[in-house]
């Protein structure tokens, strides 16, 4: 029996004026013939999965912090924003979120970038690439709503109006841009010192390795926690996973890879899939921290690791799903540690209510 669902045209034709009461129903039953979903909580009779342990982490930003929070959320909710696009502006506003909640590292980057466009503008100089081009070269998790994205609108000559509220709008952003440079800690950050040290005296209660990955949305935020982690205790050992790993740490981890497997078949010929293998390599024999991106959340075995840091929550508790199933998996051996960052000042991500699913979806 099949079950042909319609292509993305038809669909939204026949779905999207539904309610989401009814598209549920009418999905669920089109499914059902071929797709069932059994939780891990009812195999666990006959296939021995080990447990999770979770723990919470909350910290509390300092004033600066929050005053920069303040400051460009209030931005983000003016009527007329000349940097955003109409059409895009409800998902620009999701991404500049999430960047903001990330760290203050990260949401630099993209207040500087939403300036220099806006300045670019007022010069009438033609921009190469578009805000989600660019956004994405930082915050990976973007593609995952290509599809949303609609074309930028024809640019309009400027009136004197526009300029002047150009003008005022750059004047504000690099305002921001500045407080957030000017943040050269955050308690976030500090937290995670702390979290780690807990967390692996619980690994090692257990009896698992000395190994965590930890998962942020951002590149520069995973910089940041690169600098952290070199100041403190757990400066040994530490590898980097991210869309591109152009970085010298792991472009050496590469060579050294290729030199130890060169004519066998571990080497594949695609750069991208062996640098994976080599940076996952070397997390299991010699490394005792990965910090990854979104990148990391999908095909890579980590079950030799029983220790997940989520820095960054996604606001879908699938994505967090996935990025403890690298090491909660058939084969892991210990319980594993699982430790969501929580800023309950933050109400706009909603990270309770995200780990209250997460923690319900198992």
């Amino acid at each position: 029996q099949t079950c042909a669902l319609p292509i993305f045209k038809s669909f939204r034709e026949q779905f999207a004026n539904l309610s989401q009461q009814q598209v549920f129903q009418t999905l669920k039953a089109r499914l059902k013939p071929v797709c069932h979903r059994t939780l891990r909580r009812q195999v666990t009779s006959y296939i021995p999965f080990t447990k999770r342990l979770p723990m919470v982490e909350e910290f509390t930003p300092e004033d600066s912090e929050d005053r920069l929070y303040g400051l460009v959320s209030d931005y983000l909710q003016r009527d007329n924003l000349q940097a955003l696009p109409a059409s895009q502006r409800s998902l620009m506003t999701l991404v500049l979120r999430k960047l903001l909640a990330s760290s203050t590292f990260a949401i630099a980057g993209a207040l500087e970038t939403i300036s220099a466009r806006l300045k670019s503008r007022l010069k009438k100089k033609e921009l190469s690439e578009s805000l989600e081009d660019e956004l994405d070269k930082d915050y990976e998790a973007l593609n995952e709503t290509a599809e949303e994205w609609a074309d930028e609108s024809p640019v309009e000559p400027l009136s004197d109006a526009d300029r002047a509220a150009i003008e005022a709008e750059v004047a504000d952003l690099d305002s921001f841009a500045s407080l957030a440079v000017s943040i050269s800690h955050n308690a976030k950050g500090k937290a995670l010192i702390k979290a780690l040290t807990i967390a692996f005296a619980k690994a090692a209660e257990i009896g698992a390795a000395q190994k965590a990955i930890i998962f942020t949305e951002s590149r520069k935020t995973q910089s940041y926690l690169l600098r952290v982690l070199a100041d403190s205790q757990f400066n040994d050992g530490i590898v980097l996973f991210n869309g591109s790993n152009t970085d010298d740490r792991s472009k050496a981890i590469y060579a050294a890879w290729l030199d130890k497997h060169a004519g066998t078949d571990r080497v594949t010929g695609s750069k991208s899939a062996d640098m994976r293998s080599a940076l996952v390599d070397f997390f299991r024999d010699e490394g005792r921290i990965m910090i990854a991106t979104e990148a990391g959340a999908e095909g890579i075995n980590l079950q030799f690791c029983s220790l997940v840091v989520n820095y960054d929550l996604p606001w879908n508790p699938q994505r967090i799903e996935q990025r403890i199933g690298r090491c909660h998996r058939y084969g892991q051996k210990h319980d594993v540690v699982v430790v969501n960052f929580l800023n309950r000042k933050n109400e706009a991500r909603s990270e309770e209510h995200t780990s209250e699913l997460q923690s319900q979806s198992t």
